[in-house]
C-alpha cells in the first residue's frame, strides 16, 4: 500500500507545483538564458504618470495601456543593443500583441523623428511605436540610467519586473514568462 500512496503524492506534488507556476505564482522560475537577468519584483511597483511624446505629436502616459500586459522598452537611435533586440521585441508584438498584450518602445533622449524613423528601417520593424521622451522625463523617473532597459507592465500598470540591457525578447523563456502572465 505504501508502494502505491508515495507516486500518488509525488505526482500531486508535482502537479501542484507545475499549477502554481501556470497560474502566476513564480514567473521567476520561468526565467532561462537571456531571462535570467529579468529581475522580478516580490511585490508590483508604481510607474510615475510621467508624459512622453506619442507618435501621433500627442502627449500619453504608461496608464494608457492599463488592462494589458506591457513589455515597455526604452531605446535610443545610437544604442547598438537597442538594434539588435529590437526585431525580437517587434516578433514578440507580432504574436502576442492585442487586446491582453503590447509591446510599446519608448525612444528617450535626443532622437530625431527622421532618425527613429530610419532606424526602424533598417532593421525591418514596421509594428512597434516611435513615441519618444525627448527630456527624458518619464526615463528619469523610472530609473532608467543605461539602454536598452525593458519593463513589464502588469495589467494595473504596475512594474513587475525589470530586464537591463538587451535580451532575446523571442525566446522561448521570454514568451512562457509573458504567456503566463496574459493567462492570468
Amino acid at each position: 500500500m505504501k508502494v502505491l500512496i508515495l507516486p500518488v503524492l509525488y505526482m500531486a506534488v508535482a502537479l501542484g507545483a507545475n499549477a502554481a507556476v501556470a497560474d502566476g505564482a513564480s514567473i521567476a522560475e520561468l526565467r532561462e538564458g537571456d531571462m535570467k537577468k529579468l529581475v522580478v519584483h516580490s511585490a508590483p511597483q508604481e510607474v510615475p504618470d510621467a508624459a512622453f511624446n506619442l507618435e501621433d505629436g500627442g502627449e500619453g502616459t504608461l496608464a494608457d495601456y492599463n488592462g494589458k500586459i506591457t513589455v515597455v522598452n526604452f531605446w535610443a537611435t545610437w544604442c547598438a543593443p537597442c538594434r539588435k533586440e529590437m526585431p525580437m521585441l517587434s516578433e514578440l508584438q507580432t504574436e502576442l500583441g492585442g487586446e491582453d498584450f503590447e509591446v510599446v518602445t519608448i525612444a528617450t533622449g535626443r532622437n530625431a523623428p527622421p532618425a527613429m524613423k530610419k532606424f526602424f528601417e533598417e532593421i525591418a520593424v514596421d509594428n512597434l511605436p516611435l513615441h519618444a521622451d525627448p527630456k527624458m522625463t518619464l526615463s528619469r523617473s523610472m530609473g532608467v540610467l543605461g539602454l536598452p532597459v525593458t519593463v513589464i507592465l502588469d495589467r494595473d500598470g504596475s512594474e513587475i519586473a525589470r530586464l537591463q540591457g538587451d535580451a532575446d525578447w523571442n525566446s522561448d523563456s521570454a514568451k512562457s514568462i509573458l504567456k503566463t502572465l496574459i493567462a492570468q
